[in-house]
């Protein structure tokens, strides 16, 4: 589990293909890993990854097709800078949300604009994600925790002041990128839970196998 406050900007160093998949080499900045061990999580972009490897600089991770074919992870390349998170311990600040690191889908960046000192974007979720964004309520985008100011349809605005930019990489985003969308947690266990008894019916199974018949993952 993650919060979505972003520790620091990375990059990718390197993605090798490995046997169907690639392995990542992501080096980790100003992010301290000195409690890093292999095995644990460390939130890409929002896209839960595991160290394999811990070189000294940065971590390597492999990424399944799986996580290639439902993110944006396939868009980034040796030099992309990403956000990083270390996942939460029980003695963290929960200064975002709670954010599992399960990309929910791509969304894309549609308009950035000047707003005093902040930037406001405006971001197009897939269709299927609308239901879960609400007016004053948490996403996350990228892996960063927060709020949304106005929703209109599939697409939501953000506004976006100094401190984050400066911290994350949204201070780069332009109109056209694709970014990871994570919708709340408590969202999607809300519309599980609404279901009742039809939840142990094989198509009201919720987001996740809807998600994959429609990309092809599952037999429709």
């Amino acid at each position: 589990m993650f919060t979505g406050i972003i520790e620091a900007i990375g990059s990718i160093r390197a993605m090798t293909p490995k046997g169907g998949d690639v392995r990542v080499y992501v080096a980790t900045g100003k992010l301290d890993l000195g409690d890093v061990k292999l095995g644990d999580s460390i939130a890409v972009n929002g896209v839960c990854l595991t160290a394999v490897e811990l070189p000294g600089d940065g971590f390597w991770a492999d990424v399944s097709r799986e996580t290639l074919a439902r993110t944006a992870f396939v868009d980034l390349k040796p030099g992309s800078a990403v956000n990083l998170e270390k996942a939460l311990t029980p003695t963290s600040r929960l200064g975002g949300h709670l954010v599992s690191g399960h990309v929910d889908g791509v969304g894309e960046i549609v308009a950035r604009a000047d707003n005093a000192r902040a930037v406001q974007f405006k971001v197009r979720a897939p269709r299927e994600l609308a239901k879960y964004i609400a007016h004053k309520g948490s996403i996350t985008v990228d892996g960063t925790s927060l709020t949304v100011n106005a929703v209109d349809g599939a697409e939501f605005e953000l506004t976006i002041v100094p401190h984050t930019l400066a911290e994350t990489i949204m201070v780069d985003y332009q109109a056209g990128r694709k970014v990871n969308l994570e919708v709340d947690l408590l969202a999607r266990y809300l519309e599980r839970l609404l279901l009742g008894d039809k939840a142990a019916e094989h198509k009201a199974s919720g987001l996740t196998e809807s998600f994959l018949a429609e990309h092809g993952y599952l037999n429709k």
